[in-house]
C-alpha cells in the first residue's frame, strides 16, 4: 500500500504520480526526485484550476505559481518552503549531471508527503488521519520501470507538460469558465470554508524543512561555482 492512499480516491492524478516518486526512491532517486516535482506540479495546477481565490501570475511556470503572493498566501510559509525544495531537488534531478543520492530522493518525497496531506486536508472530503507520519522502512526497495537518464527524464518532462492542461488559458476570462467547473469551484470552497474553521494537528516538520532548504541551496550554489570555475 503507498504512503498517499490518502490521495487516491479523490485525487487519483497526484496519486498516481506520487506512488511513481515513492516506488523510485531507493532504485533510482533521480527518477523520484522528478516525480516528486512533477507531482508537486500537478498538485498547484489543480489548486489554481479550482480554487478561486487564487490569482494567475504573469506565466503559468511552476516557480512563478508558487510565489505568486495569493498562492503563499493560501498554503502559508511551510507548505511554500516544502515547494521551494521539491522543486530544487526536481530541478537539479533534470537539468543537472549532480548525483542524486537516496536521501535526496527521501527528503523529496518526504516534503511531498506534507504538502499533499494539506491539500487532502484543506480540500478533501474524507479528511486523512492527522496522525499519518511518513515512513522511510515502508519505501519499495526495487521499481517496476528501468532507470531513467538525464536525457530521457528531460525528454519525459517536455512530453507530460506538452499533455497539461493550460492554466493561461483554461483561466484568461473566469466569467468564462464553463458551468461545470464553477459548480466544482463554489463545491470545494464550501469545503475549504469548513476545513478552515478545523486545527490542523498534523506536523508538517517546518524546522527540519527550513534546515533542509538551507543544506540545499549552499550544495547548489557550490555546484554552480564549480562550473563557472571549469
Amino acid at each position: 500500500m503507498s504512503q498517499f492512499t490518502f490521495l487516491q480516491a479523490e485525487f487519483p492524478t497526484i496519486y498516481e504520480s506520487a506512488k511513481k516518486a515513492v516506488d523510485a526512491v531507493n532504485p533510482d532517486p533521480r527518477t523520484a526526485c522528478f516525480y516528486a516535482r512533477r507531482t508537486l506540479e500537478l498538485t498547484v495546477n489543480w489548486l489554481y484550476k479550482y480554487d478561486n481565490s487564487l490569482e494567475l501570475p504573469y506565466q503559468d511556470s511552476l516557480s512563478a505559481l508558487i510565489h505568486e503572493p495569493t498562492f503563499k498566501n493560501l498554503v502559508g510559509e511551510a507548505i511554500f518552503n516544502k515547494a521551494r525544495v521539491i522543486i530544487k531537488l526536481g530541478n537539479s534531478a533534470v537539468h543537472s549531471a549532480r548525483p542524486i543520492s537516496v536521501n535526496d530522493a527521501i527528503n523529496a518525497v518526504r516534503e511531498l508527503f506534507h504538502v499533499t496531506y494539506w491539500l487532502a486536508h484543506i480540500y478533501g472530503r474524507n479528511k486523512p488521519n492527522a496522525g499519518l507520519t511518513f515512513s522511510f522502512d515502508a519505501l519499495p526497495k526495487t521499481a517496476p520501470v528501468p532507470k531513467q537518464t538525464i536525457e530521457q527524464l528531460q525528454k519525459l518532462e517536455t512530453q507530460l507538460r506538452d499533455r497539461d492542461e493550460k492554466l493561461s488559458t483554461l483561466l484568461a476570462d473566469k466569467n468564462a469558465l464553463d458551468e461545470e467547473l464553477k459548480q466544482v469551484r463554489a463545491e470545494l470552497a464550501a469545503v475549504k470554508k469548513a476545513s478552515t474553521t478545523q486545527p490542523d494537528t498534523h506536523d508538517y516538520s517546518e524546522a527540519q524543512t527550513r534546515d533542509i532548504f538551507i543544506q540545499y541551496s549552499g550544495q547548489f550554489l557550490s555546484s554552480q561555482s564549480t562550473i563557472r570555475q571549469d
